[in-house]
């Protein structure tokens, strides 16, 4: 976790860009994702608005990614049995949006939720997200499996970040 802040986990960080950004977070003991907060940290436009969700493109996509949206739940939530139901349909909707405007013909999802203590869960900010994921097939290797990281090895920030940069 971080020092103070609740609403982030600092071990979760890939990168030494995103690691100053969020130690500013930290310090200023802030939720990133809150509407009061997101443009002080999140410097891509929103893409497009909902009555749950708002949807961005991800500041910090994980290599090898062609595209990367994430959606930000609008209130703080930080579990899923916190969702209202009917913001799994917007979500669904407003991704099928994306993929059909940007003709992304496969890909993933995922919504990493609830706090962990040692990060295991892998999300930086715990506030509730969702992303959208489409590899970029020109650069992985034939045998190479693109990644989507759940929960982080112990030693995750001092081995890997500086190599994602």
């Amino acid at each position: 976790m971080s020092g103070k802040n609740k609403h982030i986990n600092l071990s979760a960080v890939r990168r030494e860009d995103q690691a100053k950004v969020m130690e500013e977070i930290d310090k200023a003991n802030e939720c990133p994702f809150c509407r009061e907060n997101l443009e002080k940290y999140h410097k891509n436009p929103i893409i497009k608005e909902g009555k749950f969700w708002l949807l961005t493109n991800n500041q910090w996509p994980y290599e090898k990614i062609k595209h990367q949206l994430l959606a930000i739940y609008k209130t703080h939530i930080e579990h899923l049995n916190e969702m209202e139901p009917e913001a799994g349909k917007e979500l669904i909707e407003m991704f099928s949006e994306e993929t059909k405007k940007r003709s992304i013909p496969g890909g993933g999802l995922a919504i990493r939720f609830g706090k962990s203590e040692d990060g295991n869960y892998g999300s930086s900010v715990l506030h509730i997200h969702a992303h959208l994921i489409e590899p970029d097939l020109k650069t992985l290797a034939p045998d190479e499996a693109w990644k989507f990281k759940f929960g982080q090895p112990k030693d995750y920030t001092k081995k890997h970040r500086s190599q994602e940069s």
